[in-house]
């Protein structure tokens, strides 16, 4: 089964702070991509209820399903891939074609048939190894909304809790609470 511990921090930036960042860390903004989040959901909200996220990414050529759960030390994300045609019957309310995530929503009650898509969030991102850790630079765009946030990806999550609150206090940044981008896209509709 294809999974793996996320270890993130996160944080939300004004518009200036992005712009900052982006001329001061080590990004080429010429390595800029786009990468595309599709989202589903019970209509009773079930993934929320049990603290997870269900999601399409379309990065490139590649379609990758993921479902995220949470975990001890941060989040446990379990992927399958999915041919552009699979992707495209899931945004259709066809659900199938990830035997890895089924299973895992088969074990919180979850069946295929109660998903529905609910959605695009579209991401300008850039990326860059930094003190052992990546950080990355994110422009999103959703229901008419744009915000900007700093994410770094460690392994060991000490080290990058030290690495990300040496970025905030260097750079100035007020840490902000900061939910993660589907409970952001579903905030936008209230």
């Amino acid at each position: 089964m294809s999974q793996e511990i996320e270890i993130e921090f996160k944080n939300l930036l004004t518009e200036l702070e992005y712009e900052q960042l982006t001329k001061d860390l080590p990004f080429q903004t010429e390595d800029r991509f786009t990468q595309t989040n599709y989202y589903f959901e019970t209509d009773e909200f079930d993934l929320r209820e049990e603290g997870s996220a269900l999601r399409i990414r379309k990065k490139e050529d590649t379609w990758t399903a993921t479902l995220k759960e949470p975990h001890t030390d941060g989040l446990l994300e379990t992927h399958d891939i999915l041919t552009e045609e699979q992707a495209h019957e899931w945004m259709n309310d066809e659900i199938a074609g990830a035997p890895n995530i089924e299973q895992r929503l088969a074990n919180i009650g979850i069946m295929y048939s109660e998903l529905r898509f609910k959605g695009a969030l579209v991401t300008e991102r850039m990326e860059t190894e930094y003190e052992d850790t990546l950080i990355v630079l994110d422009r999103s765009h959703y229901n008419n909304e744009t915000d900007y946030e700093l994410e770094l990806e460690a392994k060991e999550k000490q080290h990058g809790e030290q690495v990300f609150q040496q970025l905030l206090q260097d750079f100035h940044i007020i840490e902000r609470e900061t939910p993660n981008k589907i409970k952001r896209f579903f905030q936008s509709f209230s």
